[in-house]
């Protein structure tokens, strides 16, 4: 069986969006008080600005630690565990209800589409307190596949 080599492909914005539009898991990483890093496993989207974009509440650490230092970093995976995957670097910015409301449905139609019902969807956005994460894209690294070196291939 011959071995898959590890690689990395350089792209431009676009061609991060686009590999960005259907993958939306992410883990997001921000800076604690004490300077240590601090991982949140997400559901993430891409807004029509071409920003990544996270729902959550306001009590969460992620949320805190932007607010206090809204640098942030993703890494964002393939649904398959062994697929392509990139780290992008940004700058955060958290939305609150009110002004969080219509972000989060693009947020929701980024991920899933048409909501059968936007006005309850909205309504559970209000009940629930949620707050949006919006992150501008600053930096980002070749989309990486695992793999061995290709030194190694057969």
């Amino acid at each position: 069986m011959a071995r898959s080599i590890a690689r990395n492909t350089r792209v431009d914005r676009d061609g991060l969006l686009d590999f960005l539009r259907p993958r939306h898991r992410v883990v997001l990483m921000t800076t604690r008080a004490d300077g240590r890093p601090q991982s949140s496993p997400v559901s993430a989207g891409v807004d029509g600005q071409g920003r990544l974009v996270v729902s959550t509440y306001p009590e969460r650490a992620k949320v805190s630690n932007l607010r206090r230092d809204p640098r942030v970093s993703a890494c964002v995976l393939s649904d398959d565990w062994n697929g392509p995957w990139v780290q992008i670097d940004g700058t955060a910015e958290v939305l609150d209800l009110p002004e969080a409301l219509e972000p989060l449905v693009e947020y929701f139609r980024s991920i899933s589409g048409e909501h059968p019902d936007w006005d309850d969807y909205r309504a559970a956005m209000v009940r629930q307190g949620k707050s949006l994460i919006r992150v501008t894209i600053d930096a980002w690294g070749p989309i990486a596949t695992g793999g061995f070196p290709a030194r190694l291939a057969d």
